[in-house]
């Protein structure tokens, strides 16, 4: 087991610096025929078919520019490629189901049929896109409402697909009134909880779940943050954590720069979520983040102790 250079609520030392412990290395899981095991840290790439996309919304909404976007984010080094249909931004309306499949559909059938390099995520909450993005050759579901929909849930459960279930209160259009919280981490972590045992009781198999504790979603910038420093406290849940922090709200926060300036301050979070024992990060700009994890990841397995400053 390797030890992580995330010491955020970690033991005091005598000299009252943290001393680190260990992050407890996540079980492998298997996507589309590979296997994604630690000690490895994983990029997911995102394709957002989308005209409303908070950061890219509208550049690759023909499918033949989304395949494009596709193919060069595997070239980059993308282990897995995000292709969703429907904007999570805070406030965004809901989009039809047969809109959203419209969509992506024929994007994941293109990819599939170049004999795409990488397996294919869909970005759905919906059980009619989720099935048909299977169907079309995707081999993850990535649902930022963690198989609420009871359909939704079924539907991942008869393929064997693997799937995200995603941390967040209400919906993206009322979300943001939903970030009260008495104890962040600790009911972050009572609801993946919850979401992971309905998954199991809808016939989800356990070693095809990885959780994402949702930042930016139902959080505000603090909380964001909060989760990002206090990640380790969510590994004890026993799965593969995905975080994806690229260019969020919180990141403009702190710094002021608009979505398509936050790549430095995605590349700090991407490398806090690394540190914290993530094992994918989902991000739009895989070339950098993918430098950027693969450091942070040898820093976590290296089993280094606190600076002495």
């Amino acid at each position: 087991m390797g030890s992580s250079g995330a010491w955020v609520d970690c033991p005091r030392s005598s000299r009252g610096r943290p001393s680190p412990e260990p992050v407890l290395a996540p079980p492998s899981i298997r996507i589309g025929g590979r296997d994604f095991a630690p000690p490895g840290v994983y990029v997911v790439g995102v394709v957002n078919v989308t005209p409303d996309s908070f950061s890219d919304g509208g550049r690759f909404l023909d499918p033949g520019a989304a395949v494009e976007h596709a193919l060069r984010l595997a070239a980059e080094g993308a282990d897995i490629v995000d292709v969703g249909g429907e904007s999570t931004r805070p406030g965004a309306p809901e989009v039809p189901e047969e809109e959203e499949r419209r969509r992506v559909i024929p994007v994941i059938e293109r990819l599939a049929a170049a004999r795409f390099p990488v397996p294919i995520s869909v970005d759905t909450s919906k059980p009619g896109v989720a099935r048909a993005a299977l169907d079309a050759g995707a081999a993850l579901v990535n649902d930022v409402r963690a198989l609420a929909d009871p359909e939704t849930a079924r539907v991942v459960a008869a393929s064997g697909a693997a799937v995200v279930l995603m941390h967040m209160r209400g919906t993206p259009r009322d979300m943001r009134e939903r970030a009260r919280y008495v104890d962040l981490l600790g009911e972050v972590r009572a609801e993946l909880q919850a979401a992971m045992e309905r998954a199991i009781a809808a016939g989800v198999r356990e070693d095809r779940i990885v959780l994402d504790p949702g930042v930016g979603f139902a959080k505000t910038a603090e909380q964001s943050l909060e989760i990002l420093a206090r990640l380790p406290g969510l590994l004890s849940l026993g799965r593969p954590l995905l975080v994806g922090p690229s260019r969020k709200s919180f990141i403009g926060a702190l710094t002021g720069a608009p979505p398509e300036e936050r790549l430095p301050g995605t590349l700090a979070a991407v490398t806090a979520a690394v540190l914290g024992g993530a094992t994918f990060v989902r991000v739009h700009d895989v070339a950098a983040s993918r430098q950027a994890a693969r450091v942070a990841g040898a820093l976590r397995s290296s089993g280094g102790s606190a600076p002495n400053a």
